[in-house]
C-alpha cells in the first residue's frame, strides 16, 4: 500500500509516537481507463442521465454545470482499487502496531530507546494521550490519574507476593466487567470509569494489607547472575516495605489523631496534623512513583517484567539445586568406582546460560522507557 510515516516526540523526548498515514486502496499497475463508446451525459449533480435532452435548457443549450463526454473520450479513470475493508478492523490495527514498532526498533541501536506497544493483557492500565486543545483534557487527565493509581498499587501488589494471575482476575472482574455492566445499564457517564478504577484500586489495596510481605531472598546461591536478581529483589522489597509502613501504620495513626483532636482550642493542633497527613500522602505518592525506577535502572521496563523474569529464574535455580542434591545422594549411595565415574552432576554452565537468557528476554520484550510525569504507561 502507498504509505508515509513519521516518528514524533515532545520537547523532553518522553513521548515517542508514530504517525502512520496510508491508503486504503491499492495502487494499480496501470490506470483503469474507461472510454465512452457513445456520448455520455451528466447533470448538475454529477448523476449520469440517458439523453442530451435531459440536460438541455429551454434555450436549446446545455445547462450550466452539466457535462457531456463525447464518444471516444475518457469518461472515467481509476488509479486505485476499491477500499480494503480489513483496514477498518481492530485486528489489523493491533497487527500493524506490532509490525511497524518492530521495524523501527531494528534501526535503533540503543535497546533502552526501543519503542513498545502496550500489552492489553498486562496487569496495568494504559493512560491516554491528551492532544493539544482537547476539550476533554481535564476529564482525560482525571482518568489518567486514576489509572496511574491503579498501576502503582499493582506494583505494590506484585512486590507483596500477590500473583500476576490474581491481579489480572481483579482487573477483569472489578474494572472491565463492571465497566461493561454499567455502560449497558446506564450508558457512559462522566467520571464513571475512574470511579470504578478507584474502587478496584481500593479492593487491591485491601488484598495487599491482608497479604504478608514475602521474606527477603537469602543470598546463599553462588551464581552471580541470580545473586544480582536477588539483590535487586531485596532493594525493591525494602522500598515497598517503606511504602506499606507509611500506608498501613503512619497514615492511619495520623488520621486517628486528627479525628480525636476536637474542641475549639485545638485548631493549631488540627492544622499541624492536617499538614503532616498531606506531607505523608505526598511522600507515599512520590515513593510509589519512583518504585519501578529501581528495576528500570537494571533494564526492566516495569515491576511486572522483573517479577515474571525473577520467578522463572528462581524456578531454574531451585530445579538445579534439586538435581544437584539428587546427584550427590546418588554418588554417596553408590560404592563402585565405575558407577561413580558414570554419574554426572547437573551442568552448572547450562543453568547459568538459561539465567542469562531469561534476563535478556525479560529486558528485551519489555524495553524500558524514559519515565514520564503525565503518563506512566503509554496507551499506543
Amino acid at each position: 500500500m502507498e504509505c508515509v510515516s513519521a516518528l514524533h516526540h515532545n520537547k523532553r523526548k518522553t513521548n515517542y509516537h508514530i504517525h502512520l498515514i496510508f491508503s486504503e486502496r491499492r495502487l494499480l499497475p496501470e490506470p483503469d481507463v474507461k472510454i465512452a463508446s457513445r456520448s455520455v451525459f451528466f447533470d448538475e449533480t454529477g448523476k449520469r442521465v440517458r439523453t442530451k435532452k435531459e440536460i438541455t435548457g429551454e434555450d436549446g443549450q446545455i445547462r450550466k454545470g452539466c457535462t457531456v463526454i463525447k464518444k471516444g473520450e475518457v469518461y472515467e479513470s481509476h488509479l486505485f482499487t476499491t477500499k480494503d475493508t480489513r483496514f477498518k478492523g481492530e485486528p489489523f490495527l493491533r497487527e500493524i502496531k506490532e509490525v511497524y514498532t518492530e521495524l523501527i526498533n531494528r534501526h535503533i541501536s540503543d535497546p533502552e530507546q526501543h519503542l513498545k506497544v502496550f500489552d492489553k493483557n498486562s496487569v496495568y492500565l494504559p493512560t491516554k494521550k491528551i492532544g493539544k486543545n482537547n476539550p476533554k483534557a481535564d476529564e482525560i487527565k482525571a482518568d489518567n490519574a486514576a489509572r496511574q493509581e491503579w498501576n502503582r498499587t499493582t506494583d505494590m501488589a506484585l512486590l507483596s507476593g500477590i500473583s500476576e494471575a490474581k491481579i489480572l482476575e481483579v482487573k477483569r472482574t472489578e474494572i472491565h466487567e463492571k465497566t461493561s455492566q454499567f455502560i449497558k445499564s446506564k450508558g457512559w457517564l462522566p467520571g464513571l470509569f475512574r470511579s470504578i478504577v478507584s474502587k478496584a484500586k481500593d479492593f487491591l489495596q485491601n488484598l495487599i494489607r491482608e497479604h504478608d510481605m514475602p521474606p527477603k531472598p537469602v543470598l546463599e546461591i553462588d551464581m552471580a547472575e541470580f545473586r544480582t536478581m536477588q539483590k535487586l529483589m531485596i532493594k525493591a522489597q525494602d522500598k515497598a516495605k517503606e511504602i506499606r509502613h507509611l500506608q498501613d501504620t503512619v497514615l492511619p495513626k495520623l488520621k486517628q489523631q486528627i479525628a480525636d483532636t476536637k474542641g475549639i482550642f485545638k485548631g493549631k493542633e488540627r492544622k499541624a496534623l492536617t499538614e503532616q497527613i498531606q506531607r505523608t500522602e505526598k511522600a507515599i505518592a512520590e515513593k510509589l512513583d519512583k518504585l519501578p525506577d529501581v528495576l528500570k535502572e537494571d533494564g526492566y521496563s516495569d515491576v511486572q517484567a522483573f517479577m515474571a523474569t525473577y520467578r522463572k529464574a528462581e524456578a531454574v535455580v531451585e530445579q538445579y539445586n534439586r538435581d544437584l542434591a539428587a546427584w550427590e545422594r546418588q554418588v554417596r549411595e553408590k560404592q563402585k568406582p565405575t558407577q561413580k565415574e558414570q554419574a554426572k552432576p547437573p551442568e552448572r554452565e547450562s543453568v547459568l546460560k538459561r539465567l542469562r537468557q531469561l534476563q535478556a528476554e525479560g529486558k528485551q520484550r519489555n524495553p524500558p522507557r524514559q519515565r514520564k510525569k503525565s503518563f506512566d504507561r503509554d496507551s499506543r
